[in-house]
């Protein structure tokens, strides 16, 4: 991905930036920046900086899971930010960023300040060297037209140079970003799916009224009803939920080979829990295979059926094959921090 070409800045130094990284520091400092320079700021406090860092990482981290390597701080210090600050998984960017720019907890502060020890001033290596952090921060003045910042102590400020590239070209830049934290992100997590769709909190979730109506109901009343895998209760059509048997947290869709009925109740109890392979593949792969197999029969041009092909390209539902795809991303989800259901 090329970024537009400026005769008055070095754009391919700013390129350079994220060719050697080894933790997403960069990737959410400049992002941060970028964001502020949108909100109508040249001049930005480095605290306003770091809590952007926090809320832009803060969905990728606690709702999906996905895991940003043992050196980077970012993850552990967005963990215990929603702690010491009581803030939601679901908290939303503006009321995360509200937060931490008016919290007096000592050990907040603490965490962001962190971020001030390198990140700043290695941004600017490409221009700068890497020299010690006094001397960056003292060239970064002698030098202030040709690098995108000036460093003090408290914040920096944008170059008049760098300024209206930044603000002409943003939502490129920041696609630039979000597409080179993807590729970090993915190398970090090969066997994760979806990574792209993990980067962003999602605006609205999708429905799944239509998984219910076209697909479910209609297995549903061929048959007039079907027992919920967890609770054993008899489910009719009207009086369940559909579910995801491996958290949308960790596969980020809603593929029909991952989608089953349920009793309502437990499916809310069941939030973001992964179901043992022990204790439920059996019986998810029994529902699973009888409703692909009668919707095949009485609507053969359902679009639903179109999300097992890449699982099933002869349409025969094979346990073997589904067993290899469902046992090695439980185990993966686990490994990145879901937790098994218990009852």
């Amino acid at each position: 991905m090329n970024l537009p070409f400026d005769k008055n800045i070095s754009v391919s130094k700013l390129v350079s930036i994220f060719r050697s990284t080894s933790a997403t520091y960069k990737f959410y400092w400049f992002w941060a920046i970028l964001e502020a320079i949108e909100s109508g700021k040249k001049r930005i406090t480095k605290r306003e900086i770091f809590a952007r860092m926090i809320s832009l990482s803060w969905y990728t981290v606690n709702y999906f899971k996905v895991s940003f390597g043992k050196q980077d701080v970012i993850q552990s210090a967005v963990e215990q930010i929603k702690e010491l600050e009581s803030l939601s998984i679901d908290s939303s960017q503006e009321h995360i960023l509200s937060t931490l720019l008016i919290t007096k907890n000592k050990e907040t502060v603490s965490l962001l300040n962190h971020f001030d020890n390198n990140v700043p001033h290695k941004f600017l290596s490409p221009w700068l060297g890497s020299g010690s952090k006094s001397e960056i921060y003292d060239k970064s003045n002698d030098k202030f037209e040709s690098v995108p910042y000036r460093l003090e102590k408290e914040y920096i400020k944008i170059s008049d140079k760098w300024l209206p590239y930044f603000k002409v070209h943003i939502a490129l830049l920041k696609t630039y970003c979000y597409w080179n934290l993807t590729l970090f992100l993915q190398s970090r997590n090969p066997n994760v799916p979806d990574i792209p769709n993990k980067i962003n909190r999602p605006i609205q979730r999708g429905s799944l009224s239509t998984h219910k109506t076209r697909f479910w109901d209609l297995v549903i009343t061929e048959i007039g009803a079907v027992n919920c895998i967890y609770t054993n209760k008899t489910l009719k059509k009207g009086g369940y939920a559909v579910e995801h048997f491996i958290p949308y947290q960790f596969v980020a869709h809603d593929l029909m080979w991952n989608l089953i009925p349920a009793d309502s109740s437990f499916n809310s109890k069941k939030s973001d829990k992964l179901p043992k392979f022990d204790d439920y593949f059996d019986s998810f792969y029994e529902i699973q295979k009888m409703g692909f197999e009668i919707v095949k029969t009485i609507r053969p041009k359902n679009k639903f059926l179109e999300h097992y092909l890449p699982l099933f390209p002869n349409q025969i539902f094979d346990k073997n094959k589904f067993e290899d795809h469902i046992k090695p991303m439980l185990s993966i989800a686990h490994n990145n921090g879901f937790q098994y259901l218990e009852i």
